[in-house]
Parts: C-alpha cells; structure tokens; sequence
C-alpha cells in the first residue's frame, strides 16, 4: 500500500496539463453534475468531515472506483466506512519527519484515498463519500482541492482541473472538488454572535410585548369592572325608585 504507483496518481499528476488543453479523459460531461465537495466552507485548523458527492458516471457508464487526492499540508485522513466499496489509503514518505499533536513522529501522510466498488455505482444514481480529516492552520483565504479521478465501467474522469487566477471555475469542464478555507473563528463565530444577538433582541422585544399585552389587558378588565359596578349601582337605585312609587 505504501507508495503504490497507479495509473491515477499519473492522471492526478497531471492536473497542470489538463488545465491547460481542457482535457476530460471520458469525453463530454454532463454540466452541473461534477464530482463536488457539499461543504462550502471549513475553518483553517479545524477537524472537519468533508463530504465528495458523484453526480453520474463517465458518459452514461457506471462508476467502478473514485481516487480522491489528499492536498500537501494534510497528513492524516480517516474514511467513512461504507458497505458498498472497499476503501484503501495510499501512503507517500514526507520529505522530512514531523512531530504531530501526541508527540509521535510521522514519517509519512495519506496521499489518496480510493474507493472501490464492490457493485459498479449505475449513471443514473449519486452517491456520496465522508473524509474526516485537519485543515491545514495556513491555509485561510484561498481554496482547498482535492483532485479525483472517476474511473467507470468505460472510460474515466479526471477531475483535476484548478483554476488559473482570475479565471472562473465555471469555464472548466472537469473541476477539482474544493471547499473555500476561512480564518478560524471568523464567519462562523460571527454568525453565530449575531445568530445569539438577534436572539436575545428578539426575546426582549418580544417579554417588552408581553408587558404592554399584560398592561392593556388589566386596564381593559379595570375599565370592565368600573363599567359594571356602575351598572349594578344604577340598577339598584331604579329597583328603589320604582318600589317607593308602587
């Protein structure tokens, strides 16, 4: 498993050159169905579970395998198990060793992940796979990819394309799948400050309500009750009246 050298880590390899020309290894591609991360965003350091959705097969042909490539920065993935594919991690030796969060030295990083079906995935049916992996602390403010070659029943797609700057993703035919990297504790704390303030305004406004509800409602039973006792007081004194006439 160690540093295999496969047909997809020469196709991933060459992500550069399928920019350039637009090559998509399977022919056309079914638009507004790529191979994509649901996520939109992922907080730099954070742990998160990464979910790569397929869309369809290679031009109507069933989906056999998917090698996902592990961007550099990230060294430790773990799988979703899933009882439909068997699910492999190709490992690569880092250039040089690092000290990880437990104090263990680590000498090597999870290069791909692949998942192979036990029964091909039809063209007509989406399926979806979860990475539980780090995001690299440095990586905030730009996009994280994560190339992945489709293979099928016939034919292949590389998904491996990378915007060149200033260009947009959508002109690309095959795109990698990615997921925008945000500062930590930036919009998602901030959304959630405001989720928590707009709360608690709602909630005062809402008891402040509640009070002039509370308030108009004992003048309205005050005024009722002042209302019927001049009533009663009323009566009385026509009862009297009429029983000193008669």
């Amino acid at each position: 498993m160690r540093n295999r050298t496969t047909k997809r880590t020469v196709l991933i390899g060459a992500g550069a050159l399928a920019v350039a020309s637009g090559l998509v290894l399977s022919g056309a591609v079914a638009a507004g169905a790529h191979v994509s991360i649901a996520e939109d965003a992922a907080e730099a350091g954070a742990y998160e579970v990464l979910t790569l959705s397929v869309g369809h097969g290679c031009d109507g042909s069933a989906t056999t395998e998917l090698a996902i490539q592990i961007p550099e920065g990230i060294n430790a993935v773990t799988p979703t198990r899933d009882a439909m594919y068997s699910v492999e991690k190709v490992m690569e030796d880092l250039d040089a060793p690092i000290t990880d969060s437990h104090g263990n030295e680590v000498t090597e990083r999870v290069a791909q992940v692949v998942y192979t079906a036990d029964s091909p995935l039809p063209d007509g049916l989406r399926d979806t796979f979860e990475l539980s992996l780090q995001i690299p602390e440095d990586a905030a403010g730009a996009p994280l990819y994560f190339p992945t070659v489709q293979t099928c029943e016939q034919g292949e797609t590389a998904w491996v394309q990378i915007p060149e700057d200033g260009q947009d993703v959508d002109e690309l035919d095959a795109p990698a799948p990615s997921v925008q990297v945000i500062a930590a504790g930036s919009d998602g704390s901030q959304a959630q400050a405001d989720t928590t303030a707009l709360t608690a305004e709602t909630e005062a406004t809402d008891v402040a309500g509640a009070g002039e509800e509370s308030a108009d409602q004992m003048r309205l039973v005050v005024t009722s009750l002042v209302i019927a006792s001049t009533g009663l007081v009323l009566g009385a004194v026509a009862l009297l009246r009429g029983r000193k006439r008669a």
